[in-house]
């Protein structure tokens, strides 16, 4: 007992010694850590200034504040600003984190912090507000207007389509289902499985609008991201989200941009057939869709030749989603549900396109 006793107070002396050494951390000491960060660069700094964040400020309002018509009373707490929330969500898709996980991280990191305009005894918006924010955002579709405005303000930049557009989709899966083939069956006619109506706790968490599909010979579950990007920014100027088993080709005519300067339009061989070549030329664009081979028909040298060319323009697509694929957290969507997974996706090609813009500026003022 008596080493014990010993071995406490060498604890104690050593807790005291400590605090009169290092001192209780000020205010100062926290701008020299940030400082120091912004030293080595901090990308979110970058982020931060670069982002017009006031200009989404209206229209996200208007979605998530109650009017005072609505209040039942004006007693609580104050909603969080709209601007800090979607920040938040930014932050939460630059890393793709879980509600939880960002609430955590938000507490933990003097970058994160910083990039929200928190001071360190600001409240922190916890994982139930910022998901009730984001299901605000995407029942009412609004991620594909804020998207839409950013293109505005990247074109504003000088940063307008150009070289022709690059069209082309990736899946993006969701967490698989284990269900029977007769519930995927009911499934894919658009109604709900008996036994799922019974247990609505369950049925809750049913994906009834992802798919399975194949490429490659792998089955995927999920969704997938169709995208158009143009040749020369290799920004993402449209997209659409679909269910995972919707063939690419479907959504080539609406991917397509009227805004790009040249009428090329590169894309794979899965694109290509009659019908897509008539309505390109309709619409006055330019088919560089790359021409497949059939069976005892193989290519010539020639057709070869050329589809080798498209393919090192249309290759450069696959930068984007290989920069999604390798960003933190992958593309993996952890939603239910169509709606949800068109916010969540297209907050994927949002903060696509604003790394890309931090590159962009950054290569100009080389």
């Amino acid at each position: 007992m008596a080493a014990v006793r010993r071995y406490a107070s060498l604890v104690r002396e050593d807790v005291i010694l400590r605090s009169e050494t290092m001192g209780q951390p000020g205010f100062f000491d926290a701008e020299k850590r940030l400082a120091a960060l912004s030293k080595k660069g901090d990308p979110l700094e970058a982020i931060a200034a670069l982002v017009p964040w006031e200009s989404f400020r209206a229209d996200i309002e208007a979605v998530v504040l109650t009017t005072n018509a609505e209040r039942k009373s004006s007693a609580g707490r104050k909603p969080f600003d709209a601007i800090l929330m979607f920040r938040m969500l930014i932050l939460q898709s630059l890393y793709n984190l879980s509600d939880e996980q960002i609430e955590y991280q938000v507490r933990d990191r003097m970058s994160f912090t910083r990039f929200l305009g928190l001071e360190f005894e600001d409240d922190v918006p916890d994982g139930t507000t910022l998901w009730l924010f984001r299901e605000k955002l995407a029942q009412a579709g609004l991620v594909e207007k804020l998207f839409e405005r950013f293109n505005q303000y990247l074109n504003a930049k000088g940063y307008i389509a150009r070289g022709g557009q690059m069209v082309d989709a990736t899946i993006v899966p969701v967490p698989k289902q284990r269900n029977s083939r007769e519930e995927n069956e009911t499934v894919k006619r658009g109604e709900t499985p008996a036994a799922w109506e019974e247990k609505p706790a369950k049925n809750r968490q049913k994906d009834k609008d992802a798919r399975w599909t194949k490429k490659h010979g792998k089955s995927f579950f999920g969704y997938k991201n169709h995208v158009n990007a143009d040749k020369t920014h290799k920004l993402i100027r449209n997209y659409e989200v679909t269910a995972a088993a919707v063939h690419d080709s479907r959504l080539l005519e609406t991917l397509l941009d009227k805004a790009n300067t040249s009428k090329d339009v590169f894309a794979d061989s899965a694109y290509r057939s009659a019908e897509a070549e008539e309505k390109l030329a309709a619409r006055g664009f330019r088919s560089r869709i790359c021409v497949h081979g059939t069976r005892g028909r193989p290519l010539s040298k020639a057709r070869a030749a050329a589809n080798r060319a498209k393919s090192r323009i249309r290759a450069r697509i696959e930068h984007v989603f290989g920069t999604q694929e390798t960003a933190p957290g992958g593309r993996l969507v952890r939603t239910i549900g169509i709606i949800r997974a068109r916010a969540k996706i297209g907050l994927q090609n949002f903060v696509y396109n604003i790394r890309r813009l931090a590159t962009l500026e950054r290569m100009a003022a080389a």
